[in-house]
């Protein structure tokens, strides 16, 4: 082929793009929705660290609304700017978001939309899940060997079946170590409240006699709490520096692993194939921190068993259990299913007791 021929379709190839910049103008872009800011140390600071890192490893622009109120209108019209900016990807990051925006989610059907939250299901709408129990499992049984007083502290936001999932996994972790031990549950009925996570810790320790306390909280004022009166916490959402050696470990995630995860199924296209799926341990999603030097090497080594077992296929939710009011919930040679746990779980493991709310939540 004569060489003026082929400058000549060179030329009319790249037309108006000669450095090939129309490719970086189709970029993908993906919306990412918040209930807190972005900047605010605990779920909402590790989630946008987590998107930030996948996004820029695969070359996406992120775009971000934060501070967006549950049951205010704010995340309805989160989603429609969003759409309007070109997003092909949106991420509720919160619970209650996927029923606010259920008829927007169903309207936007070209636009993929990945929530945190079971109680929707749409063609273009899935569910990511981390089996954050399984880290909670093991911090239970921490919390079991630690303990003195066999009795161990929980502050928890409110009861859906994620957090319900937690009080039992680490319920059933405490009592795997310690068949004495007591977990006591302390409701704020709000993902964060520091000033109301502090009393339930005090009435925690004062009242119910807890020496070892963790908790389900978007923030962590239960850990400065419990760290400030000198008793033993397992952290929660991200990994804690700064605190005094009752400061015993954290379960939390690796929220880049996360997102790359579902960024990787969304660029292969088959994001819209799964309905739901779910990530943990043995994904490298679900972590615990190191130890502090106040767990004992002896605890450790069986941590590290149990982390190993879990890796390994070990159940958490199998074998005989029981509820708080006696109801067998799974038989012996049964187990609870990923989807049950997430869906279904409204109830109680034997060895927990609720602790009365003075305001009457409970």
């Amino acid at each position: 082929m004569p060489i003026f021929v082929i400058l000549a379709l060179i030329l009319y190839l790249f037309a108006g793009d000669p450095f090939g910049t129309r490719r970086a103008e189709q970029k993908d872009k993906i919306g990412f929705i918040i209930l807190g800011d972005i900047n605010e140390p605990g779920w909402n600071a590790s989630h946008y660290q987590g998107i930030r890192e996948a996004a820029n490893e695969y070359g996406i622009d992120l775009l971000v609304r934060d501070k967006v109120t549950e049951h205010s209108g704010r995340c309805w019209n989160a989603v429609q700017d969003l759409a309007e900016e070109g997003c092909n990807l949106i991420y509720l990051c919160s619970y209650n978001y996927a029923p606010e925006v259920k008829d927007l989610i169903n309207a936007h059907k070209k636009i993929s939309f990945v929530t945190y939250s079971e109680t929707v299901r749409l063609r273009n709408l899935t569910s990511c899940f981390v089996r954050m129990y399984q880290g909670v499992y093991i911090a239970g049984a921490l919390a079991g060997l630690k303990t003195r007083s066999n009795v161990v502290g929980y502050v928890a936001a409110m009861p859906n079946p994620f957090v319900i999932q937690a009080i039992n996994a680490f319920a059933l972790g405490a009592r795997r170590v310690n068949r004495n031990v007591k977990v006591v549950v302390a409701w704020t009925d709000a993902w964060a409240d520091p000033e109301k996570e502090r009393q339930n810790v005090q009435r925690l320790v004062n009242i119910a006699g807890a020496d070892v306390i963790s908790y389900y909280q978007d923030d962590h004022a239960v850990a400065e709490a419990a760290d400030k009166m000198g008793v033993d916490f397992i952290g929660y959402n991200s990994e804690l520096k700064g605190y005094s050696e009752h400061h015993l470990t954290d379960v939390y995630c690796h929220w880049g692993v996360f997102y790359r995860n579902i960024l990787q199924s969304y660029l292969k296209g088959g994001l819209r194939d799964k309905q739901v799926f779910f990530l943990g341990l043995d994904n490298g999603v679900v972590a615990l921190a190191p130890f502090s030097n106040a767990v004992p090497e002896e605890a450790k080594a069986k941590l590290k068993l149990l982390e190993e077992e879990i890796k390994s296929g070990l159940l958490i939710f199998s074998g005989e259990i029981y509820d708080v009011e006696g109801n067998l919930r799974c038989g012996a040679k049964e187990s609870i299913s990923d989807e049950s746990l997430f869906t279904d779980m409204k109830w109680i493991v034997r060895g927990v007791e609720v602790l009365a709310h003075p305001n009457s939540i409970q």
